[in-house]
């Protein structure tokens, strides 16, 4: 196994290009372990952490451009106002040394189907910076997914940067595990609400082969808030719309049965974490429109 150490970004890219089939190491928090158990062994590994620019990140007017290799503690510690859901499910990612080495550029390169990071990326709405020798090219995060653990990157591809929109409006992430920290999910749940335009967004992980948004969910939920006046009103959402919400995100799940949880348990939990998340949301929506705290919570 040849070890790659490029001293910039655009040695990297070359060094990609030149070694379609190089796996890029920058926390290693998922590819150490790969290669450790014997799933993985690679002729080359690409080393980026001597690349400065991949662990900045820059808050815009609309977005965050949030570089490939800046760690969870980062966002946890900088970005919670702009990246509220992102950094809520931060927190549930591993332990904190992990934490200190992992990253959302990581997360997504692996691609996992329970990835911590990718149900509140497609709840707020994001797109990969994928960049090779050719050129850059934006993938929104819902087409980024192309499988059990593979990904739209084409081989000379690297990950530069992952942009996301500001919270306009309250977001929420929800995890169940075989115990409370250091696990990977047996399912998970995020939710942004999005005042601005009047529209909420989901995102679900490990519960189907890839990570997914519960599409007929959030039409469902959109126009029941326009057509019941919630948005003006300010009320509280009525039982019956929070259960035809929870239902339909758990009939967005295509999950199996596997060590962790079955399928029948990860549609169930998945509902009951859309309901509860629903409700804490919009909790904290109604607090800030009447100048008040509320709904900050997190399962």
């Amino acid at each position: 196994m040849d070890f790659l150490r490029p001293a910039g970004w655009e040695e990297a890219l070359a060094a990609k290009a030149e070694h379609p089939a190089a796996v890029p190491i920058a926390g290693g928090t998922d590819v150490m372990v790969e290669i450790n158990f014997d799933h993985r062994r690679p002729e080359h590994l690409l080393d980026l952490n001597r690349i400065p620019e991949l662990r900045e990140w820059e808050v815009g007017e609309e977005t965050v451009r949030l570089g490939a290799s800046v760690p969870y503690t980062q966002i946890m510690e900088h970005l919670r106002a702009e990246l509220p859901g992102l950094a809520l499910a931060s927190h549930t990612v591993g332990s904190p040394q992990i934490r200190n080495r992992g990253s959302v550029g990581g997360n997504l390169g692996a691609a996992s189907p329970a990835g911590d990071a990718h149900p509140a990326l497609l709840a707020a709405g994001a797109e990969v910076e994928a960049v090779s020798v050719r050129g850059t090219r934006m993938i929104p995060v819902e087409e980024f997914f192309t499988g059990v653990k593979r990904n739209a990157l084409e081989p000379d591809e690297l990950i530069r940067a992952v942009h996301i929109r500001k919270a306009d409006g309250p977001q929420q992430f929800s995890k169940v595990g075989t115990r409370n920290a250091m696990v990977i999910a047996v399912c998970a749940f995020s939710i942004a609400l999005h005042p601005e335009t009047r529209t909420v967004r989901t995102g679900i992980g490990s519960a189907a082969p890839t990570p997914v948004r519960a599409r007929a969910a959030e039409d469902f939920l959109t126009a029941a808030l326009d057509e019941g006046g919630f948005w003006d009103s300010g009320k509280t959402i009525t039982p019956s719309v929070a259960r035809q919400f929870a239902e339909l995100c758990s009939g967005a799940c295509n999950p199996i049965d596997d060590v962790r949880g079955s399928a029948r348990y990860r549609r169930h939990a998945v509902g009951v974490m859309a309901r509860r998340t629903l409700g804490w949301t919009w909790d904290a929506h109604r607090g800030a429109a009447r100048g008040t705290e509320g709904g900050a919570q997190c399962a």
